[in-house]
This record gives C-alpha cells, structure tokens and sequence, in this order.
C-alpha cells in the first residue's frame, strides 16, 4: 500500500512550510520505498510515497489530467480501470497507472464518479481551478486513512495517524464508504449497497452464483506488474483463495511476467500443527511454498514497532498483527510486493463461533452486516498496516465490493448453523465449491471445522505475552488504571501494557478516541452478547468463551478463575489471520 498526505488550506505556502510536509511524508515511507512525490499548489500540499504495483515505469505520482489542472494523490487499486478508459475515450492519459483514471473521471462526472471505481482506494483530489477539494475511502475501509482539522483552519489527510497527529488540534479515522468535499464542508456516504440498513434479504442461496462471484472476485486482483503470491494458514479461507489463484493464473498477464507457479506463504511457532495443514493445502496444489518460523520472544521483541505501525492498542489486534508483521518482512526480503489475504469471510458468513447463539436469521444477518462495518477498525486495520510497514500490499478478495453484494443478499436461513443437519459454520461457502469432477481442495480440509487457533501459535504465543506483560505491570498500576486510562480502561496487564506503548507514541486524546472498545464474546459486537445470558458475565473476547459451542469452550459450571490459562488467553482475531498458521 502507498502513503499519502495532504495539507490543505493551510493558509502558509512558505519553505518551512514544504519542508514541514516533508518531514511528515517521510514518516509514512515504509509504505512507500518506490518513489516519493510532492506537489504544491499555493497552501495547498499533496504528498506520496509510492509502493508500485501497476506501471512501475511512469505511474509515479501525484497524478493529473491533461491541463494538470486536476491533482490526485492515491493509495489502491481500481481493478475496473481499463474498463473505464473505454468510457473516457476522449480523455488522453500520461500514465498506465490504474489511479489515472481518477483525476480524469472527476473531469467528466464532477464529485459523483466515486462508486465508479471498483476497488481499494484512498484519495485526496485537488482542483486548482478553484481550490476545492475531494476525499475518499473506499467501500469497507480496506485502506487506511485518517482525517484532521488544524487551528490554522487546514484540512489534514493521511494514511497513518504518524501523518499528521502532531500537527492537528483533532482528528479521526475517515469514516469507510463516504466522501469528504470542501464545497459541502462535511462528508457524505457514496456507498450505499442494500445491505447496508441492515434490512433482511430473500434471494435463494445458490451454490454457482456464490462461486463465481468469488472467482472472479480473486481473479481480478491477479492484475499486477510486479511478484506476488498467497498468504495460506491451511484454513478454509485462505486455501480457497489459493486454490483459486493456482487454478486461474495461467494466461494472465502475471503469469507472463512472473512464471505460472504460484507462491505462497505461511508462519508459526516451530511445529505448529497448522503448520502442516497449510504445507498439506500447498501440496494440493502445487505451490512454491515458504514456511517461516518466529520465537515467542521474536514476538515480543517486535511488540513496540507492531504497536508503531498498526497504530491501535486493541489487544486482539495487536496479538494478531505480530506475526503477520514478522511475516510481512519475510516476505518483502524475497522480493515480492503484493500478496492475496482471506481476511472478510467470517463476518460476511458469520464464521466465528458465537454465531452458533444466533437466535434466528435476522439477528444472524444483522450481526454481519455489524461486523462488516467494523472491519476497518480491525482485521482490515491490521492486514493493511502489518504488511505496508514492510512496503507489502495485501489484497482482499472476500471484501470485493461485487461479492460482498452477491453474498449479502443471499437469505441468512441458509447460513444459519445448524449442527443437527451438518451445516457447521460457513456452510454456504463449503458448499459452493464442493466441485466433484475438479476439487478445488480435500474434502476433508473444504469441511474442517472452524478452530479458534491451533496449539502451537495459540497457547504459546498468549501464555508468553501474558507473562512478560505481568513482569511490567502491577497490581497497583492496575488499581489506578480507570484514573490513568479513563477512556477504554484496560482490564487485564496485557491490555496495560499495550495502552503504555500506544500512549507513548500517541499521546493525544484523539488518537485514543480511534480505537474500538466495548463488550464483547469470542469476537462478537456489543449487540450479539446478548444472544445469550451467561455470556454477559464471561465477557471473554476469546471464541472459546463461546459457552457450549466448541469442544474447548468454558464449562457452565466452573468459575473462569479456575479456567487454565490456555483455555482462557484465546487469540480472537486470528483464526482470520490467513498468513499465521492457523486454521480458519
């Protein structure tokens, strides 16, 4: 992913000013190592750093239209550019970037062309002409951005809270799906999908509909010009992504470039069990596959920097983002740039374990369409930060916005689990490609039942955060911790330990106001805990804490004091983690 900046309005084009927006740039480099770009236009500022996927030649940027009276600075990929070329026949193009169709849009459509794009994107677009301006993210909130407002009356844009928290009076995450103009002041949501007010849909679940949505889904983020490959745990989300990725690359102008043997990538703790699994799936399908190892201490060595980058002090994503950052190194030194991640499913299918509570489909559907909205404040958070500090870029097939359309239309009675008939968690996907003739993966891996983590990664890696974080924090830090940490008050040492480290870096009161907090059972939202009654008195983020769902889950009768600590310190977040070797 690219890192863009932009300071506008800032009634100050001095040199201190320029060199100021420099500094700031700088700080987002590591998303950026190809190219960094800077334009002013009065006390106006758009800066980039450059992570090239398409055009790496001449895509660099900021990027304009013909009389570079319109100005971009993006971070994404619009997947439908060629298809929109076509529309903008008369328009004549500097670059092959997939961005350029942007500026050029906005020439022919005014601020309305944004649900145009199919994609990932962030943008800031100038029009010097009159100095107005657009913002806007994409539909889930796959990029990451951030909004901010100085003293001085300037509007700050950045991908990264490191952007620009030192220079604002108040900012925020810019909000998923909307649009943020200058001529109306304030933000309108351009993405309005029917989903989306939560209403309860009927169309008939069908296999084949579901399928190729998903196909295509993946098969057009193989538009690349440079390496790439697969994040694969061995579970049911990443392997269907790799299979499908193995299956398709042929003939595609990647394979041309890179060779038709796809790449794929996984790590764990030393025998991991998962592991094995996702080293079985490789097998299956004949990728080149790297396996990396990582310590429980190389863990925690990397606490602070995970925390520096993915820019939260959430514990399940910081336990989750670690050895997705280790990886992400592993990966880059290879020499590849972009890889294709699972994160998305369980949110959209109702994949985690307390989904076996639902009571009955509407609150099922409702449920995802909550977590869907929320994803940019987690695993969408965390696959895009955890992979750009090394300069990687993760693609999402299963937040496509096509897909997201076909599979939340689909009446929820069909996801709905329902044990007694074999239909376990995610049961519609499983289905969709349960292909005969040409498997797409073992049956016995398309029907693995979702596990929360395996033994290896999960019970050794907590246990030893859990540790560390009780060597640095007291009982009478703890005592204190509501006076200290008003907002979000930590409750366990870990959870401490992180907020130290994130205020550190992060001082001020908005930066802690952008990261999500509130009850919540084996990662389910506020809502869904009450789904059931003894839930509310084991308010434990792990999923299996999911009393009487999974084999593991915390018996009735004893008190979660008494629990062992491996039952109780769960990773939640990354059984979606499609790189750790854990079993989705």
């Amino acid at each position: 992913m690219c890192g863009i900046l932009a300071v506008l309005g800032c009634s100050d084009d001095s040199q201190a000013k320029r060199v100021r927006v420099l500094e700031l740039s700088r700080r987002l480099k590591h998303r950026g190592p190809d190219w960094s770009g800077l334009y002013q236009h009065g006390d106006c500022y758009l800066a980039h750093q450059r992570l090239a996927i398409i055009d790496p030649a001449s895509g660099d940027q900021p990027l304009f239209n013909e009389d570079k009276s319109v100005v971009v600075t993006v971070n994404g990929e619009i997947y439908n550019h060629e298809e929109l070329r076509k529309k903008l026949a008369n328009h004549k193009f500097r670059t092959g970037s997939d961005c350029d169709v942007i500026a050029h849009l906005y020439e022919q459509y005014g601020e309305d062309f944004v649900d145009m794009l199919d994609g990932i994107f962030s943008f800031v677009l100038l029009d010097t002409r009159d100095n107005s301006f657009i913002v806007a993210r994409d539909a889930i909130g796959v990029t990451s951005l951030y909004i901010g407002w100085g003293l001085d009356g300037s509007v700050w844009i950045s991908s990264e809270l490191k952007g620009l928290n030192d220079d604002c009076e108040h900012f925020e995450s810019f909000p998923p799906g909307h649009l943020y103009s200058s001529k109306s002041g304030g933000f309108r949501r351009w993405y309005n999908p029917p989903w989306f007010s939560e209403a309860i849909p009927s169309v008939p679940y069908d296999p084949l509909v579901l399928r190729r949505a998903f196909e295509n889904a993946v098969t057009k983020r193989l538009m690349t010009d440079v390496p790439f490959g697969v994040l694969l745990s061995g579970g049911l989300d990443s392997s269907l992504v790799a299979s499908i990725t193995a299956r398709y690359l042929a003939g595609t102008k990647a394979a041309k470039h890179w060779g038709a043997q796809l790449h794929s990538f996984c790590v764990g703790l030393e025998g991991s069990p998962d592991l094995k699994a996702a080293r079985e799936v490789a097998d299956y399908l004949g990728t080149v596959h790297h396996e990396f190892h990582f310590t429980v201490q190389d863990g925690i060595d990397a606490i602070e920097d995970v925390i520096y980058h993915i820019e939260t002090y959430d514990v399940t994503t910081i336990r989750a983002s670690t050895p997705m950052f280790l990886m992400s190194r592993k990966i880059k030194s290879l020499g590849v740039k972009m890889v294709i991640s699972g994160e998305g499913s369980d949110e959209i299918f109702g994949g985690y374990l307390y989904f076996h509570k639902a009571p009955n489909k509407d609150e099922f559907h409702r449920e995802t369409c909550r977590k869907i909205k929320a994803l940019h404040q987690y695993d969408c958070l965390r696959a895009n930060k955890a992979t750009s500090a090394w300069g990687l870029e993760a693609q999402v097939p299963f937040l496509d916005k096509e897909f997201i359309n076909v599979a939340m239309s689909i009446d929820p009675e069909a996801k709905m689990i329902k044990n007694d008939e074999g239909r376990i968690e995610k049961w519609v996907l499983r289905r969709a490609f349960d292909e005969e003739e040409h498997p797409y993966l073992p049956k016995h891996i398309l029907y693995r039942q979702k596990e929360q983590f395996s033994d290896g990664v999960g019970y050794s890696w907590i246990d030893g955060l859990k540790a560390h974080t009780a060597r640095h924090v007291t009982d009478k830090m703890m005592s204190n911790a509501s006076f200290i940490f008003p907002h979000n008050t930590p409750t366990t040492k870990e959870a401490y330990y992180y907020r130290m480290i994130f205020e550190r870096f992060f001082p001020q009161n908005s930066a802690r106001l952008t990261v999500p907090g509130g009850a919540s059972v084996a990662c389910s939202t506020a809502k869904a805990v009450e789904w059931d009654a003894a839930w509310k008195n084991n308010l434990d983020p792990s999923g299996r804490a999911a009393l009487g769902v999974h084999l593991s889950a915390y018996d009735a009768e004893t008190p979660l004091s008494n629990k062992p600590s491996k039952v109780i310190d769960s990773i939640p977040r990354m059984m979606d983690f499609p790189g750790v070797a854990i079993q989705s």
